[in-house]
């Protein structure tokens, strides 16, 4: 017989949850490891079933499982001030470090020791996205069905430069459609137990609230700096990517990727590669690497702010309207979970999603790698096709030496995420030593 449970007081819950948040590194893998065993196995807050069946939940939701698993906890336990305080302590450290490495690298980013250290950080980000690609493609890939769906959604990235919602909608509708006539393609169990009715009430008071206090820097930006400002047109953009991440923020990287260095121009492609080595190195979502794609892109078109100012207000509009939507979903949702478990259909969608993220996640991870070993990556176009090609003789050898150091690292000696990053770092300083 298991231990009873013992719910928290406030107090503890907001302790918990800010050392949680400190401690959150190695992605949502690493982040719901670390809640698992901090709310169920030592504090016995919840049930294991409780646990597992909120994970799935916050699974079939746009934005960061691990931050929404963290939010759905504190509402769980503490109603909406507990959601509100587990939520914002799990994105409050990385957002802050975030920030405050953004400023050094606008400040510092020319300096030889500073492309050497970021250089490796790179060749380390560049393993653990493999890594992250090889685990969920296991778990994701297990019918033919869906690893079909994994290699066509590569194809309609990688090749057709197909933009990222339009395969989350392809996906999802066929997901949902094959679940209903042939679910083992998706290899689903149907379950057809009546689930209890949501309190309607309440789900549309919180959309409202939330939708409000999403959109209120919004409308703030529009009457003050006009829709033809930076910090519109990243709040517009960032807004929309938070309704389309589904999977995880390796999903969407590569989209936001697209977008912010060749649609808006906001960035280059080596600066958004620094900008993940960035969030891999810091606690929180990995999707915080909105933060310093905002910073920069209002730091260099500032007026009529100095661009310091503008930096941060671009970073704080993109950090908003990135996790406000999060909390939406939550307090929007979560009366429904019974339900939403319940739905062939939508576990149909999310079965199919999941196995498309396999195919972004490979499309970022060949895109990343390009980017990281070749200094000049050409794009040669014909119609259909949209295709990379990189110059061999760009190719970096200091890069690639400390890849192949990263993936013995990872692959080799099954070494942890800070600890790759660091002893990697640590090679491109010497390696610009050496040279």
């Amino acid at each position: 017989m298991s231990d009873p449970l013992h719910p928290p007081a406030f107090r503890e819950l907001v302790g918990t949850f800010a050392r949680i948040g400190c401690l959150s590194f190695g992605g949502p893998a690493g982040q719901v490891a670390l809640m698992h065993r901090e709310i169920v196995e030592e504090r016995r807050w919840l049930a294991e079933d409780q646990f597992l069946h909120a994970l799935n939940f916050c699974h079939l939701l746009p934005g960061p499982e691990a931050q929404q698993l963290a939010t759905w906890i504190g509402w769980k336990l503490h109603g909406w001030r507990g959601g509100l305080a587990a939520g914002l302590l799990f994105i409050l450290p990385g957002a802050l470090v975030i920030l405050a490495m953004s400023l050094a690298y606008v400040l510092a980013a020319q300096a030889p020791w500073f492309s050497a250290l970021f250089l490796g950080v790179k060749a380390a980000v560049l393993a653990i996205v493999l890594q992250a690609l090889i685990r969920i493609g296991r778990r994701a890939l297990d019918t033919g069905f869906r690893r079909g769906l994994a290699a066509l959604a590569f194809l309609a990235l990688f090749a057709f430069a197909v933009p990222f919602p339009w395969v989350v909608l392809a996906a999802g509708t066929l997901g949902a459609l094959v679940a209903q006539a042939r679910p083992s393609w998706l290899n689903l169990t149907l379950n057809d137990a009546p689930a209890a009715a949501p309190p309607w009430k309440t789900s549309l008071r919180s959309a409202l609230l939330w939708g409000f206090i999403w959109a209120t820097p919004m409308v703030a930006v529009v009457l003050t700096v006009g829709p033809d400002h930076v910090l519109w047109r990243i709040g517009v953009f960032f807004s929309q990517l938070a309704v389309v991440t589904f999977g995880g923020a390796y999903a969407v990287l590569a989209y936001m990727a697209q977008e912010a260095v060749q649609g808006f121009g906001w960035l280059s492609t080596p600066e958004m590669a620094d900008g993940l080595g960035l969030a891999e190195t810091t606690p929180g979502p990995l999707i915080l690497v909105t933060q310093f794609v905002g910073f920069l892109a209002a730091f260099r078109a500032p007026e009529p702010f100095t661009p310091l100012v503008a930096g941060l207000l671009g970073a704080g509009l993109t950090t908003w309207v990135t996790f406000a939507p999060c909390f939406l979903w939550i307090f929007t949702f979560a009366p429904w979970i019974d339900r939403l478990q319940a739905s062939a259909v939508l576990r149909g969608a999310l079965s199919a999603l999941t196995a498309s993220v396999v195919g972004a996640i490979a499309s970022l991870s060949l895109w990343f790698a390009l980017h990281v070993l070749f200094a000049r990556v050409a794009t040669r176009e014909a119609a259909p096709l949209r295709l990379p090609a990189p110059e061999t003789a760009s190719l970096d050898g200091q890069a690639a030496i400390l890849t192949i150091v990263a993936l013995v690292l990872v692959f080799g000696l099954k070494w942890g995420v800070l600890r790759v990053l660091a002893s990697c770092a640590v090679g491109g300083l010497l390696l610009l030593i050496l040279t």
